[in-house]
C-alpha cells in the first residue's frame, strides 16, 4: 500500500453508546405456599437468581414482580399481558421469598420465569 491509500483508509468511529441497563432480576414461580393437605394460591413461592440465604432476601422485600406471558388474542395491537406483584417476606432459610401478585398465577406458570424489578429503591 502506498502512503497516500493509507491515509484515506477510514477508520470506524468509536461508539460512545452503553448498552441498556437490565432493570430486573430473572426468578422462577416454584408454586404456591401450602401445608401438608392444603396450598394457598395467593402466596407464592419464588426463587431469586443468585439468592442463596435469607439475609440476601433483605434487598428484595417490597420490590415489584412481574409474570409475563403470551395470550392468544391481541389487546391494543399486543399479545403479552403482565400480571404484577410484590415481593412479602422470606420462605425458610435458603433463599426462596414469598410474593403475592394482584390476581393469582395461573399453575401452568409453576416453572415459568418472573422478572424481578429493582425498584422501588430504598438505598
Amino acid at each position: 500500500m502506498s502512503a497516500t491509500a493509507a491515509s484515506t483508509k477510514k477508520v470506524a468511529p468509536v461508539s460512545t453508546k452503553q448498552a441498556p441497563t437490565r432493570l430486573y432480576v430473572k426468578g422462577a414461580f416454584l408454586g404456591y405456599a401450602r401445608a401438608h393437605r392444603k396450598q394457598n394460591t395467593n402466596k407464592h413461592l419464588l426463587a431469586i437468581d443468585g439468592v442463596k440465604s435469607t439475609a440476601e432476601t433483605a434487598f428484595y422485600m417490597g420490590k415489584r414482580v412481574a409474570y409475563i406471558y403470551r395470550a392468544k388474542t391481541a389487546v391494543k395491537g399486543s399479545h403479552y399481558r403482565v400480571t404484577w406483584g410484590r415481593i412479602a417476606r422470606p420462605h425458610g432459610s435458603n433463599g426462596i421469598v414469598h410474593a403475592h401478585f394482584r390476581t393469582n398465577l395461573p399453575p401452568r406458570a409453576m416453572g415459568a420465569s418472573v422478572r424481578v424489578m429493582l425498584y422501588p429503591s430504598r438505598v
